[in-house]
Protein backbone atom coordinates (compact mmCIF):
# COMPACT_ATOMS: atom_id res chain seq x y z
CA UNK A 1 0.00 0.00 0.00
CA UNK A 2 0.70 3.66 -0.74
CA UNK A 3 2.40 5.34 2.76
CA UNK A 4 -0.31 7.36 4.36
CA UNK A 5 0.66 10.61 3.45
CA UNK A 6 0.66 9.06 0.03
CA UNK A 7 -2.76 8.05 0.11
CA UNK A 8 -4.19 11.11 2.28
CA UNK A 9 -3.01 12.86 -1.04
CA UNK A 10 -4.08 10.78 -3.71
CA UNK A 11 -7.71 10.69 -1.40
CA UNK A 12 -7.90 14.61 -2.29
CA UNK A 13 -9.79 16.66 -5.09
CA UNK A 14 -8.62 17.55 -8.12
CA UNK A 15 -9.04 21.12 -6.91
CA UNK A 16 -6.26 20.95 -3.97
CA UNK A 17 -3.93 19.57 -6.54
CA UNK A 18 -4.27 22.45 -8.68
CA UNK A 19 -4.13 25.28 -5.57
CA UNK A 20 -0.58 23.49 -5.31
CA UNK A 21 0.70 24.78 -8.22
CA UNK A 22 -1.59 28.08 -8.19
CA UNK A 23 1.81 30.91 -8.00
CA UNK A 24 3.02 28.42 -11.02
CA UNK A 25 -0.40 29.45 -12.79
CA UNK A 26 -0.48 32.82 -11.59
CA UNK A 27 2.78 33.31 -13.04
CA UNK A 28 1.81 31.56 -16.53
CA UNK A 29 -1.01 33.84 -16.56
CA UNK A 30 1.26 37.14 -16.72
CA UNK A 31 3.54 35.35 -19.02
CA UNK A 32 0.66 34.26 -21.82
CA UNK A 33 -0.55 37.61 -22.73
CA UNK A 34 3.18 39.49 -22.93
CA UNK A 35 4.04 36.17 -25.27
CA UNK A 36 1.23 36.71 -27.37
CA UNK A 37 1.84 40.73 -27.96
CA UNK A 38 5.34 40.07 -29.07
CA UNK A 39 4.04 37.46 -31.47
CA UNK A 40 1.54 39.93 -32.88
CA UNK A 41 4.40 42.91 -33.19
CA UNK A 42 7.18 40.32 -35.28
CA UNK A 43 3.86 39.08 -37.57
CA UNK A 44 3.34 42.77 -38.01
CA UNK A 45 6.65 43.27 -39.09
CA UNK A 46 7.32 40.30 -41.24
CA UNK A 47 4.34 41.54 -43.34
CA UNK A 48 5.04 45.06 -43.64
CA UNK A 49 8.53 43.53 -45.15
CA UNK A 50 6.95 41.37 -47.04
CA UNK A 51 4.90 43.91 -48.35
CA UNK A 52 7.56 46.12 -49.46
CA UNK A 53 8.50 43.51 -51.52
CA UNK A 54 11.35 41.88 -49.77
CA UNK A 55 11.44 37.50 -50.12
CA UNK A 56 11.07 36.01 -46.71
CA UNK A 57 12.01 31.93 -46.20
CA UNK A 58 9.43 31.16 -43.48
CA UNK A 59 10.75 27.64 -42.88
CA UNK A 60 10.39 27.38 -39.36
CA UNK A 61 13.85 26.87 -37.54
CA UNK A 62 12.91 23.26 -35.83
CA UNK A 63 13.24 22.02 -39.57
CA UNK A 64 16.76 23.08 -39.53
CA UNK A 65 17.22 21.81 -36.68
CA UNK A 66 16.18 18.33 -37.83
CA UNK A 67 17.76 18.49 -40.60
CA UNK A 68 21.05 18.41 -39.44
CA UNK A 69 21.41 15.47 -37.16
CA UNK A 70 20.84 13.24 -40.24
CA UNK A 71 23.83 14.75 -42.83
CA UNK A 72 26.57 14.19 -39.77
CA UNK A 73 26.92 10.65 -38.69
CA UNK A 74 26.12 10.21 -34.89
CA UNK A 75 28.93 9.65 -32.81
CA UNK A 76 29.84 6.61 -30.77
CA UNK A 77 28.60 6.52 -26.90
CA UNK A 78 30.89 6.74 -24.35
CA UNK A 79 32.03 3.90 -22.72
CA UNK A 80 30.83 1.47 -25.53
CA UNK A 81 33.24 0.38 -28.17
CA UNK A 82 32.99 -3.16 -28.89
CA UNK A 83 34.66 -5.66 -32.02
CA UNK A 84 31.40 -6.47 -33.34
CA UNK A 85 28.76 -4.12 -31.78
CA UNK A 86 28.28 0.13 -32.40
CA UNK A 87 26.91 2.26 -30.30
CA UNK A 88 25.94 5.48 -30.47
CA UNK A 89 23.47 7.96 -29.25
CA UNK A 90 20.87 8.52 -31.47
CA UNK A 91 18.33 10.97 -29.83
CA UNK A 92 18.82 12.30 -26.32
CA UNK A 93 17.94 9.15 -23.80
CA UNK A 94 18.11 7.02 -26.59
CA UNK A 95 20.79 4.56 -27.60
CA UNK A 96 21.00 2.49 -31.26
CA UNK A 97 23.02 -0.72 -30.75
CA UNK A 98 24.26 -2.12 -34.03
CA UNK A 99 25.34 -5.60 -34.93
CA UNK A 100 28.36 -4.20 -36.86
CA UNK A 101 29.98 -6.71 -38.74
CA UNK A 102 28.37 -6.17 -41.94
CA UNK A 103 31.14 -7.52 -43.92
CA UNK A 104 30.10 -11.39 -42.30
CA UNK A 105 26.25 -10.57 -42.38
CA UNK A 106 26.29 -9.97 -39.08
CA UNK A 107 27.46 -13.25 -37.60
CA UNK A 108 27.74 -13.81 -34.26
CA UNK A 109 31.27 -14.40 -33.26
CA UNK A 110 33.22 -14.92 -30.27
CA UNK A 111 33.45 -11.23 -29.48
CA UNK A 112 29.70 -11.01 -30.11
CA UNK A 113 28.65 -13.69 -27.43
CA UNK A 114 30.54 -11.45 -24.77
CA UNK A 115 29.95 -7.57 -25.72
CA UNK A 116 26.43 -7.64 -25.79
CA UNK A 117 26.49 -8.35 -22.20
CA UNK A 118 28.88 -5.69 -21.12
CA UNK A 119 26.41 -3.50 -23.69
CA UNK A 120 23.59 -3.78 -22.22
CA UNK A 121 24.96 -4.28 -18.90
CA UNK A 122 26.08 -0.59 -18.93
CA UNK A 123 22.73 0.18 -20.64
CA UNK A 124 20.81 -1.04 -17.77
CA UNK A 125 22.85 1.10 -14.93
CA UNK A 126 23.01 4.09 -17.82
CA UNK A 127 20.78 6.73 -16.00
CA UNK A 128 20.49 8.90 -19.36
CA UNK A 129 19.34 6.31 -21.64
CA UNK A 130 15.82 5.57 -21.75
CA UNK A 131 14.89 2.89 -24.93
CA UNK A 132 16.95 1.21 -27.05
CA UNK A 133 17.25 0.06 -30.50
CA UNK A 134 19.05 -2.80 -31.88
CA UNK A 135 19.38 -3.04 -35.34
CA UNK A 136 21.64 -4.58 -38.12
CA UNK A 137 24.40 -2.80 -40.26
CA UNK A 138 24.42 -3.96 -43.90
CA UNK A 139 22.33 -6.00 -45.79
CA UNK A 140 20.91 -7.96 -43.26
CA UNK A 141 20.17 -8.43 -39.56
CA UNK A 142 22.26 -11.11 -39.11
CA UNK A 143 23.11 -14.46 -40.27
CA UNK A 144 23.31 -16.47 -36.91
CA UNK A 145 26.18 -17.83 -35.01
CA UNK A 146 29.37 -17.24 -36.46
CA UNK A 147 30.46 -20.90 -36.81
CA UNK A 148 34.02 -20.92 -38.41
CA UNK A 149 34.77 -18.64 -35.38
CA UNK A 150 32.81 -20.55 -32.99
CA UNK A 151 33.67 -24.48 -34.23
CA UNK A 152 36.49 -24.99 -31.98
CA UNK A 153 34.48 -24.09 -28.27
CA UNK A 154 31.63 -26.09 -29.52
CA UNK A 155 32.65 -29.08 -31.61
CA UNK A 156 36.08 -29.63 -29.54
CA UNK A 157 34.95 -28.90 -26.04
CA UNK A 158 37.50 -29.11 -23.34
CA UNK A 159 36.98 -31.89 -21.04
CA UNK A 160 39.06 -35.31 -19.96
CA UNK A 161 35.46 -37.70 -19.71
CA UNK A 162 32.05 -36.83 -20.67
CA UNK A 163 31.05 -35.64 -17.37
CA UNK A 164 33.92 -33.15 -17.80
CA UNK A 165 33.27 -32.11 -21.30
CA UNK A 166 29.27 -31.92 -20.00
CA UNK A 167 30.31 -29.87 -17.18
CA UNK A 168 31.99 -26.85 -19.60
CA UNK A 169 29.63 -27.40 -22.57
CA UNK A 170 26.88 -26.75 -19.59
CA UNK A 171 28.95 -23.41 -18.84
CA UNK A 172 29.45 -22.34 -22.19
CA UNK A 173 25.61 -22.56 -22.72
CA UNK A 174 25.03 -20.51 -19.66
CA UNK A 175 26.98 -17.58 -20.60
CA UNK A 176 25.71 -17.87 -24.23
CA UNK A 177 22.31 -18.07 -23.33
CA UNK A 178 22.98 -14.60 -21.48
CA UNK A 179 23.72 -12.74 -24.06
CA UNK A 180 19.99 -12.51 -25.27
CA UNK A 181 18.91 -12.76 -21.52
CA UNK A 182 20.53 -9.38 -20.82
CA UNK A 183 17.88 -7.55 -23.67
CA UNK A 184 15.42 -9.12 -21.36
CA UNK A 185 16.85 -8.13 -18.14
CA UNK A 186 17.42 -4.59 -19.21
CA UNK A 187 14.69 -2.33 -17.35
CA UNK A 188 15.00 -0.12 -20.52
CA UNK A 189 12.33 -0.63 -23.49
CA UNK A 190 14.56 -2.61 -26.65
CA UNK A 191 13.34 -2.17 -29.42
CA UNK A 192 14.11 -5.01 -32.73
CA UNK A 193 14.54 -3.26 -35.98
CA UNK A 194 14.86 -6.02 -38.94
CA UNK A 195 15.89 -6.20 -42.23
CA UNK A 196 16.71 -9.03 -44.54
CA UNK A 197 17.63 -11.83 -43.00
CA UNK A 198 17.43 -12.77 -39.13
CA UNK A 199 18.57 -16.17 -39.04
CA UNK A 200 19.03 -18.39 -36.43
CA UNK A 201 20.37 -16.81 -33.16
CA UNK A 202 18.72 -13.97 -34.63
CA UNK A 203 15.37 -15.49 -33.57
CA UNK A 204 17.08 -16.22 -29.92
CA UNK A 205 17.67 -12.00 -30.14
CA UNK A 206 14.52 -10.29 -30.88
CA UNK A 207 12.36 -12.56 -29.27
CA UNK A 208 14.05 -10.77 -26.04
CA UNK A 209 13.16 -7.47 -27.24
CA UNK A 210 10.38 -5.49 -26.19
CA UNK A 211 8.81 -4.42 -29.60
CA UNK A 212 10.11 -5.63 -33.26
CA UNK A 213 9.25 -3.70 -36.09
CA UNK A 214 10.52 -5.28 -39.54
CA UNK A 215 11.16 -4.05 -43.57
CA UNK A 216 9.12 -5.68 -46.18
CA UNK A 217 11.87 -7.61 -47.66
CA UNK A 218 12.63 -9.18 -44.13
CA UNK A 219 11.96 -13.39 -43.38
CA UNK A 220 12.90 -15.14 -39.94
CA UNK A 221 14.40 -18.47 -40.14
CA UNK A 222 14.29 -20.80 -36.90
CA UNK A 223 17.54 -22.58 -38.40
CA UNK A 224 19.21 -25.04 -35.59
CA UNK A 225 17.72 -27.95 -36.94
CA UNK A 226 19.24 -27.51 -40.25
CA UNK A 227 22.53 -27.39 -38.55
CA UNK A 228 22.14 -30.90 -36.62
CA UNK A 229 21.13 -29.18 -33.44
CA UNK A 230 17.97 -27.89 -31.10
CA UNK A 231 17.74 -23.63 -30.73
CA UNK A 232 19.16 -23.92 -27.41
CA UNK A 233 19.58 -19.83 -26.43
CA UNK A 234 16.07 -18.80 -26.12
CA UNK A 235 13.38 -19.30 -29.12
CA UNK A 236 12.23 -22.58 -28.18
CA UNK A 237 11.30 -20.60 -25.27
CA UNK A 238 10.33 -16.83 -25.97
CA UNK A 239 8.77 -17.51 -29.40
CA UNK A 240 5.48 -19.68 -28.08
CA UNK A 241 4.95 -16.56 -25.53
CA UNK A 242 5.69 -14.01 -28.46
CA UNK A 243 3.85 -15.38 -31.06
CA UNK A 244 1.04 -17.56 -28.93
CA UNK A 245 0.47 -20.52 -31.60
CA UNK A 246 1.98 -23.48 -30.57
CA UNK A 247 1.33 -25.68 -33.73
CA UNK A 248 2.88 -22.44 -36.07
CA UNK A 249 6.29 -22.58 -33.74
CA UNK A 250 6.32 -25.91 -33.85
CA UNK A 251 6.45 -26.12 -37.50
CA UNK A 252 9.11 -23.29 -37.60
CA UNK A 253 11.29 -25.19 -35.40
CA UNK A 254 10.88 -28.71 -37.20
CA UNK A 255 11.06 -27.35 -40.59
CA UNK A 256 13.82 -24.39 -40.29
CA UNK A 257 11.64 -22.63 -43.20
CA UNK A 258 11.02 -18.87 -43.89
CA UNK A 259 8.61 -17.00 -42.49
CA UNK A 260 8.04 -13.55 -44.40
CA UNK A 261 7.31 -10.40 -42.86
CA UNK A 262 3.46 -10.52 -43.70
CA UNK A 263 3.25 -13.44 -41.60
CA UNK A 264 5.45 -12.78 -39.04
CA UNK A 265 3.00 -9.23 -38.97
CA UNK A 266 -0.17 -11.65 -39.01
CA UNK A 267 1.10 -13.60 -36.31
CA UNK A 268 2.43 -11.13 -34.00
CA UNK A 269 5.98 -11.17 -34.28
CA UNK A 270 6.81 -8.05 -35.35
CA UNK A 271 4.19 -5.35 -34.98
CA UNK A 272 4.86 -3.18 -37.65
CA UNK A 273 6.08 -3.52 -41.46
CA UNK A 274 7.59 -0.52 -43.63
CA UNK A 275 8.97 -0.48 -46.94
CA UNK A 276 12.78 -0.21 -46.02
CA UNK A 277 15.51 -0.27 -43.42
CA UNK A 278 15.26 3.58 -43.55
CA UNK A 279 11.53 4.36 -43.18
CA UNK A 280 11.72 1.40 -40.60
CA UNK A 281 14.40 3.05 -38.44
CA UNK A 282 12.72 6.39 -38.26
CA UNK A 283 9.74 4.40 -36.80
CA UNK A 284 12.04 2.70 -34.76
CA UNK A 285 13.56 6.19 -33.40
CA UNK A 286 9.76 8.13 -33.29
CA UNK A 287 8.74 5.34 -30.74
CA UNK A 288 11.56 5.45 -28.80
CA UNK A 289 11.18 9.21 -28.64
CA UNK A 290 7.94 9.03 -27.85
CA UNK A 291 8.62 5.96 -24.68
CA UNK A 292 11.49 8.25 -23.51
CA UNK A 293 9.37 10.98 -23.06
CA UNK A 294 7.46 9.66 -20.25
CA UNK A 295 8.17 8.67 -16.91
CA UNK A 296 11.25 6.14 -16.44
CA UNK A 297 9.84 5.16 -13.26
CA UNK A 298 6.75 4.33 -15.05
CA UNK A 299 8.00 2.72 -18.25
CA UNK A 300 10.39 0.68 -16.47
CA UNK A 301 8.01 -0.05 -14.05
CA UNK A 302 6.00 -1.39 -16.46
CA UNK A 303 8.32 -3.48 -18.29
CA UNK A 304 9.66 -5.05 -15.20
CA UNK A 305 6.05 -6.06 -14.34
CA UNK A 306 5.26 -7.18 -17.36
CA UNK A 307 8.05 -10.06 -18.07
CA UNK A 308 6.84 -10.86 -14.14
CA UNK A 309 3.27 -11.68 -14.79
CA UNK A 310 4.29 -13.14 -18.33
CA UNK A 311 6.06 -15.72 -16.06
CA UNK A 312 3.66 -16.25 -13.19
CA UNK A 313 0.18 -16.57 -12.27
CA UNK A 314 -2.42 -13.50 -12.21
CA UNK A 315 -2.47 -13.77 -8.51
CA UNK A 316 1.14 -13.68 -7.89
CA UNK A 317 1.90 -10.80 -10.05
CA UNK A 318 -1.13 -8.55 -8.74
CA UNK A 319 0.42 -9.59 -4.89
CA UNK A 320 4.17 -8.50 -6.63
CA UNK A 321 2.46 -5.20 -8.48
CA UNK A 322 1.05 -4.13 -4.79
CA UNK A 323 4.86 -4.84 -3.23
CA UNK A 324 6.26 -2.33 -6.12
CA UNK A 325 3.75 0.00 -6.40
CA UNK A 326 3.33 0.76 -2.85
CA UNK A 327 7.31 2.56 -3.28
CA UNK A 328 7.00 3.66 -6.68
CA UNK A 329 3.31 5.50 -6.61
CA UNK A 330 5.51 7.70 -3.70
CA UNK A 331 7.76 9.29 -6.79
CA UNK A 332 7.48 12.81 -7.95
CA UNK A 333 6.87 11.79 -11.77
CA UNK A 334 3.05 11.09 -10.41
CA UNK A 335 2.68 14.68 -9.54
CA UNK A 336 4.32 15.97 -12.51
CA UNK A 337 2.29 13.90 -15.02
CA UNK A 338 -0.56 15.30 -13.43
CA UNK A 339 0.22 18.44 -13.27
CA UNK A 340 1.10 18.24 -17.36
CA UNK A 341 -2.17 16.79 -17.90
CA UNK A 342 -4.47 19.50 -16.37
CA UNK A 343 -2.15 22.14 -18.01
CA UNK A 344 -2.90 20.33 -21.17
CA UNK A 345 1.24 20.12 -21.78
CA UNK A 346 2.93 17.01 -23.74
CA UNK A 347 4.78 14.94 -21.59
CA UNK A 348 8.00 15.64 -23.75
CA UNK A 349 8.21 19.42 -22.53
CA UNK A 350 8.48 17.42 -18.47
CA UNK A 351 11.65 16.96 -17.09
CA UNK A 352 11.53 13.70 -15.63
CA UNK A 353 15.08 13.31 -13.00
CA UNK A 354 16.98 10.19 -14.59
CA UNK A 355 16.60 6.98 -13.09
Amino acid sequence: MPSPNMAAFCARPLSFLLSVYSNESVAMAAVIPASRRLRNLLTCRLTARTNLGLSLNLHPLSSFAQDEPSKAAPEEAPGHSYESLRVTSAQKHILHVQLNRPEKRNAMNKAFWSEMVVCFNKIAEDADCRAVVISGAGKMFTSGIDFVDMASGLLQPAGDDVARISWHLHSLLSRYQETFSVIEKCPKPVIGAIHGGCIGAGVDLITACDIRYCTQDASFQVKEVDLGLAADVGTLQRLPRVIGNQSLVNELAFTARKMMADEALDCGLVSRVFPDKEVMLDAAFALAAEISSKSPVAVQSTKINLLYSRDHSVTDSLNFMKSWNMSMLQTEDVVKSLQALMEKKELKTITFSKL
